[in-house]
This record gives C-alpha cells, sequence and structure tokens, in this order.
C-alpha cells in the first residue's frame, strides 16, 4: 500500500508541475511543451510495442494523436497563410501514421512520426524571441 501511496503522490505532484508550467508559460513555450509531450508518448509507445504492452501502446499513441490534434487546432489558419496549410496537412500525416502504427505494431512508423516532430520542433525554437509576439 505504501508504494502506492508514493506513486499516487509522485503522480500528483508531477501534475500539479506540469499545471504550474502551462499556467506561467508564454504561447510560444505552450507548443514546445505539446511537442515535448507528444514525443515523449511515442517514444515510450515505442518501448510497449517491444515488450508487447499492446493496451498500453494504444492508450500512448491515442494520447500522442490528441496532443497532435491540438497543435493542429492551435495553426492561425486565416492569419498563417501556406505555412499554417501545409502543417495542417502534415499533423493529419501523422497522426494517420501513429494510428496506423498502432493497429500494424510498427514501430518505424512510430519513429518517422518522432523526426517529423523534431524538425517541426527544431524549427518552432529557431523563430527569434522578438518575432513570437507577432
Amino acid at each position: 500500500m505504501l508504494g502506492y501511496a508514493k506513486s499516487s503522490n509522485l503522480a500528483a505532484y508531477q501534475s500539479a508541475a506540469a499545471h504550474g508550467g502551462v499556467a506561467a508559460s508564454d504561447p510560444h513555450r505552450l507548443i514546445v511543451m505539446l511537442m515535448d509531450g507528444a514525443l515523449e508518448r511515442i517514444a515510450t509507445a515505442r518501448g510497449c510495442m517491444q515488450r508487447n504492452e499492446t493496451s498500453e501502446k494504444a492508450r500512448l499513441i491515442n494520447r500522442a494523436v490528441s496532443i497532435i490534434g491540438e497543435l493542429r487546432n492551435s495553426l492561425d489558419m486565416r492569419n498563417g497563410g501556406q505555412i499554417a496549410a501545409n502543417l495542417a496537412e502534415l499533423y493529419d500525416y501523422m497522426c494517420r501514421r501513429l494510428l496506423l502504427a498502432t493497429s500494424e505494431n510498427k514501430a518505424e512508423m512510430l519513429d518517422e512520426v518522432s523526426k517529423l516532430l523534431h524538425e517541426i520542433r527544431g524549427a518552432w525554437l529557431a523563430i527569434a524571441p522578438e518575432v513570437r509576439g507577432k
């Protein structure tokens, strides 16, 4: 029982820390946090895939799909022009690949999405601070 309480306390602390980080973050940082969350879940799902933990793998991939959906929903389609449209299509593609990876149990599809998301994350981080607020 004691192990459960410690685990529960740790989960509560992590949740509070994550929510505190969100409340204190600027919009640019929030997008990075979403990307990091999706990448973390994809990596963990890959491990579950290797260990044949199918239900946990599916849960993690579904969560990553939800996060990527939030990234897509955060796009400014009115003012974002072709870049926003391209990102929307890329996010849709990533979601389809993740769902296919779940059903076909193919780690290389998870790797493909991780690589794409890392590239977008890198470009996002390269945006100059003075341009972020515009």
